[in-house]
C-alpha cells in the first residue's frame, strides 16, 4: 500500500498539474535524505500519474572521495531500480574562483545549467528537485537577515522551468521519518553541519530558537508567507510589463519611455502607441515602477549581471530629475540615458566602453571613386552603403527628389564615408546656411544614443551627405547635372 505520505504528495502533484502522462522525469539526486525520499516516493507514484523516471546528479567534486562515493550510491540507488542515470561533474571549485564567484552560488549555477542541458537534449522533459518546507523558512530567513522586498520573500518557487519542487509542503523530519520505515539508508554531507555557513547557522541555531521560544509553527508560517508574497510579486510583476508594453518603443535596439511613467509623482497616460481609445490608468506605485526598470532591464541585458535596489533607485532618480545626456552604466551590460523627457534603454554588446559609458563607433573607409556602386559594407552599423549611379535629368522619381541626388561631376577624390564628428558642418540643399551638424541633428530630435556613428559622406574633405538629410547644396543635382548619384542603405 502507498505510504499516507506519498498519497499527500499524489494530492498535491494533481493538484498543481507538475506533470502530464508520458512525462520524462529526471529525479535530482545527491544521495542526501531529502532527494532519497523524493526519489522512492516518484516510484510510487510514477505508474497513478503516468511518468517515465530517471536519475540525475551532479558531482560537484567538492568534497574530493566523499563526493564520489555520493555519486556511486546513486549510481548504485538509481541501477537497483533499473532506472537509466544521468551523471555529471565539474570542478566548481576551480569555477568558481576563475569567475570570482561565489562557491555555492556557483555550484547551484553549474547544477542547474547541466539540468537545462538534459531538458535541451530531450533526455527528460522536467527535473524533480527535493526542496523541503524547511528549506522554504531557511531560504525566506536568510533573505530577510541580507535584506530583501517582496520577490525574496517568495523564497525557492515551486516551478522555475525546467525545475519543479513537489515537497515544499512537506517538513524535512517526515521524509528521513518515512525512510526509516522504508528501511533506505542516505548519505550525509558534513558541510551542512558547518556553523560558519548562514544557511547552516539558521538550521541549526536560530530555527530551532524560534520554534521552542517564539512560535512552534514557524516553518509552516514561513512557507505561508511566501506563498502569499509570491501571488502579490506575480500580480505586481504582471502590472508592470503591462504598462512597459503599452508606454515603451524599441527601435534599433533602443529601448525609449517617457520619463514621467517611470520617475513619479503618479501620472497618467493616454494615446500612446497601441493605446489608443483607452482612457489610461495611474502609475501610482513605487513598488511597479520599480518593476518596469527591472523588467527592461532584463528584457535588454547581453550579460550575467544582479540588478540591486540601489541600481533601480538611480533609474528613478535619473528619470525624475536627471540632467539630459546623463547616463548610466547598469549590470548585465544595459545602458540609461536621459534624453529629453525620455529614458532610452539600450544592451552593449562590447565590454569595452569609453569613459561616457558609451559604445565606440568610428569607422572611415575611402571609397574607389571609379567603382563604389559595388556598396561600403559597415561592421560597425551592420549596414552596407550603395552609391547607385543613374542617369540625370531623369524622368523617373529621383527627378522629383533631386536634393537627395549627387552630381556625379562635382565629387572629387577623396571620397570617404565615415562617423560624423564635432564641428562637421553641412549645407543641407533647401537650406540658405550651412549649419554644424550636431544642430542639425538636434532639431531632428536624434538622440545622441542614436547619432553615435552617423554616417556622413566627404568629398575632398568636404560634407557632401549625412544620413537623413539633403545632400549638400553645392554638390546637389540640377538642370546642369548629366549623371547623379543616389546613396542607399541596406542592413547587414
Amino acid at each position: 500500500m502507498r505510504s499516507s505520505l506519498s498519497q499527500q504528495l499524489l494530492q498535491h502533484m494533481k493538484a498543481q498539474e507538475f506533470v502530464r502522462p508520458g512525462d520524462r522525469v529526471g529525479v535530482a539526486v545527491s544521495g542526501g535524505a531529502d532527494s532519497v525520499a523524493l526519489f522512492l516516493l516518484l516510484l510510487e507514484l510514477r505508474e497513478k500519474l503516468g511518468m517515465v523516471l530517471s536519475v540525475v546528479h551532479f558531482n560537484h567534486k567538492l568534497r574530493g572521495k566523499a563526493s564520489d562515493a555520493d555519486e556511486q550510491f546513486v549510481a548504485n540507488l538509481g541501477a537497483k531500480y533499473g532506472l537509466e542515470l544521468h551523471c555529471a561533474s565539474a570542478d566548481v571549485a576551480k569555477k568558481a574562483k576563475k569567475e570570482r564567484a561565489n562557491l555555492e552560488d556557483a555550484a547551484r549555477r553549474a547544477r542547474y545549467e547541466y539540468f537545462r542541458s538534459l531538458v535541451d537534449s530531450g533526455a527528460c522533459h522536467r527535473i524533480a528537485v527535493a526542496h523541503s518546507a524547511d528549506d522554504q523558512a531557511e531560504t525566506v530567513l536568510a533573505h530577510i537577515l541580507r535584506g530583501t522586498g517582496l520577490a525574496g520573500l517568495g523564497g525557492i518557487h515551486p516551478v522555475a522551468h525546467p525545475v519543479f519542487r513537489p515537497l515544499l509542503t512537506i517538513r524535512r523530519a517526515e521524509l528521513r521519518a518515512y525512510l526509516r520505515r522504508k528501511k533506505q539508508s542516505w548519505r550525509e554531507d558534513v558541510t551542512n553541519r558547518d556553523t560558519k555557513r548562514l544557511r547552516a547557522r539558521i538550521r541549526k541555531r536560530l530555527l530551532p530558537l524560534l520554534e521552542k521560544q517564539f512560535q512552534p509553527a514557524i516553518v509552516e508560517h514561513l512557507a505561508t508567507l511566501a506563498s502569499l508574497a509570491r501571488e502579490d510579486e506575480a500580480a505586481l510583476q504582471t502590472d508592470a510589463e503591462l504598462r512597459v508594453s503599452v508606454v515603451a518603443q524599441k527601435t534599433e535596439g533602443v529601448l525609449w519611455i517617457p520619463a514621467r511613467d517611470i520617475a513619479g509623482p503618479p501620472s497618467v497616460f493616454r494615446n500612446h502607441p497601441g493605446n489608443e481609445g483607452h482612457e489610461g490608468f495611474k502609475i501610482d506605485s513605487t513598488g511597479v515602477r520599480k518593476r518596469m526598470v527591472r523588467h527592461i532591464i532584463a528584457q535588454l541585458k547581453t550579460r550575467e549581471g544582479q540588478l540591486s535596489a540601489n541600481h533601480v533607485d538611480a533609474v528613478l532618480k535619473l528619470a525624475h530629475c536627471g540632467q539630459n545626456g546623463k547616463s548610466l552604466s547598469l549590470p548585465g551590460g544595459v545602458e540609461v540615458r536621459k534624453d529629453r523627457d525620455a529614458l532610452l534603454f539600450r544592451a552593449v554588446q562590447n565590454a569595452e566602453t569609453n569613459r561616457a559609458g558609451n559604445r565606440p563607433r568610428e569607422f572611415s573607409y575611402n571609397l574607389d571613386f571609379p567603382r563604389y556602386s559595388q556598396g561600403v559594407r559597415v561592421p560597425e552599423l551592420g549596414c552596407v552603403f550603395r552609391l547607385r549611379v543613374i542617369d540625370w535629368p531623369s524622368k523617373g522619381e529621383e527627378n522629383n527628389r533631386r536634393e537627395m541626388v549627387l552630381d556625379r561631376e562635382r565629387l572629387r577624390s577623396p571620397l570617404v564615408l565615415r562617423n560624423w564628428r564635432p564641428g562637421d558642418r553641412l549645407h543641407p540643399s533647401g537650406h540658405q546656411n550651412a549649419h554644424k551638424l550636431k544642430r542639425l541633428l538636434n532639431e531632428k530630435h536624434i538622440s545622441r544614443w542614436e547619432r553615435e556613428g552617423w554616417p556622413v559622406l566627404t568629398s575632398a574633405g568636404v560634407l557632401v551627405w549625412a544620413r537623413g538629410f539633403p545632400v549638400a547644396a553645392e554638390f546637389a543635382a540640377d538642370e546642369r547635372t548629366r549623371s547623379g548619384i543616389v546613396i542607399a542603405e541596406e542592413k547587414i
